[in-house]
């Protein structure tokens, strides 16, 4: 009798220990994607939009604490966001600073690639500085691409891209790529980092922009907003 008393009362603890990990981890869930930074830590924000995130209510975007707006624009050589040219006029016409990132692929060449930004974001000197998304590795090319020729062409991509726009390229840099690549301390640009909830320090000096929540949970996109934060 004792025993089965003993076994019951284990079986409670157990069932109770499982109920608060459930509410914990519940709890934890719903933290992480409604969390923002402090705004008077981090006083400007904005969000990272592309076609994934569906058709987009910019007044609303604006109106949860957006000041501006980097939408997803071209990749690769070849492809561009289909809903690049309508999330850019709105934003703008919503009152968002905007600006125009470029998914990088190191497997293209870069003049493929800076034509594709080029002929895809117009010359505006009203526009944000461009952004090159840089999470693509080349270990997985076709043709083998060799380290050094990746710092190459990237910097053949930028010259291209910043005599088009006018104003420096931002990095925005990957974990795996720098840890990959350690690009960051070898090109002089300002950077864009990753990382959800706490700030990041894979890139060896100060960011710039951080992605800071990945996945925000808001009325506008399902799968969440990229919100982004400036230094101040």
């Amino acid at each position: 009798m004792a025993r089965k008393r003993s076994s019951r009362t284990y079986l409670r603890l157990f069932a109770a220990l499982l109920l608060v990990a459930l509410i914990g981890g519940g709890w934890a869930w719903w933290d992480m994607h409604h969390w923002l930074p402090d705004r008077a830590r981090f006083p400007v924000q904005g969000v990272e939009i592309g076609a994934a995130d569906g058709e987009i209510d910019w007044h609303t975007v604006k109106g949860i604490g957006a000041d501006f707006a980097y939408v997803d624009a071209s990749a690769s050589a070849f492809a561009r966001d289909p809903r690049f040219v309508r999330n850019f006029a709105q934003a703008r016409a919503a009152g968002l600073q905007a600006g125009a990132v470029h998914r990088y692929d190191p497997c293209q060449p870069a003049d493929r690639q800076a034509a594709n930004f080029v002929t895809t974001v117009p010359r505006d000197k009203a526009l944000l500085p461009p952004v090159v998304e840089l999470d693509m590795l080349a270990d997985e090319c076709p043709v083998k691409v060799g380290d050094a020729m990746v710092e190459s062409e990237l910097m053949t991509f930028l010259n291209q891209v910043e005599t088009h726009t006018g104003k420096p390229v931002i990095l925005k840099i990957s974990q795996q790529f720098e840890a990959r690549y350690a690009i960051a301390n070898r090109i002089d640009r300002n950077l864009w980092l990753v990382r959800d909830r706490f700030q990041p320090d894979y890139a060896g000096r100060p960011w710039t922009l951080w992605t800071a929540n990945s996945r925000l949970a808001n009325e506008i996109a399902d799968d969440g907003l990229r919100w982004v934060v400036v230094q101040p």
